[in-house]
């Protein structure tokens, strides 16, 4: 069964409601190569990343470890919003981020599908480098909660799942942090 370490990007420059495709700030800058610290104990293993600058900027301590490159894995990405408008978008978020998997819209649940198709279809252990709705769309199905948000996956955290091709297991949630702006 393939292992997945996903690993939640270090702390944004920029909240959601902010900036499309911040990076990291200095904190966050710091959280990535304490995160890549710990994952450098690992075996060597396949890397993917969201296309958006925090992730890639999550991963680059780790690629610069490993002399290796993250593959771009659209399929991690965050959650796709309904508007470009930013403050609207800070607006739809925390409204979905209070509700169920039931209630959002068609494109979204689709994302969420295609995200869980994507982890499901990784044969070899992987370090996923994404974002807070996308672990918890895995950490969901893993559980079988149609919560949009099961927990709070701290900034680069790390939480592992396995697979056997039908079925994400959680095997350890990443350390966790309240909620204290959206990003």
């Amino acid at each position: 069964m393939p292992k997945l370490y996903l690993v939640r990007h270090g702390r944004a420059a920029a909240g959601f409601g902010e900036d499309a495709d911040p990076g990291l700030d200095p904190l966050g800058q710091s959280q990535a190569a304490a995160a890549a610290e710990r994952l450098n104990l690992l075996p060597r293993m396949a890397l993917r990343s969201s296309p958006l600058r925090r992730a890639r900027e999550t991963a680059a301590p780790l690629e610069a470890l490993w002399k290796q490159r993250a593959h771009i894995d659209p399929a991690v990405s965050e959650i796709p919003s309904p508007t470009p408008d930013l403050a609207a978008r800070v607006v739809w978020l925390r409204d979905f981020m209070q509700g169920r998997w039931t209630d959002v819209e068609p494109a979204v649940r689709a994302w969420r599908s295609t995200l869980i198709r994507a982890l499901l279809g990784l044969e070899e252990d992987c370090i996923i480098f994404s974002h807070y709705v996308a672990i918890n769309v895995a950490a969901g199905a893993a559980l079988q909660d149609d919560r949009t948000l099961v927990f709070s996956p701290a900034n680069a955290s790390i939480t592992i799942f396995e697979h056997d091709g039908q079925t994400l297991r959680l095997i350890e949630k990443g350390q966790e942090a309240p909620l204290t702006r959206v990003n």
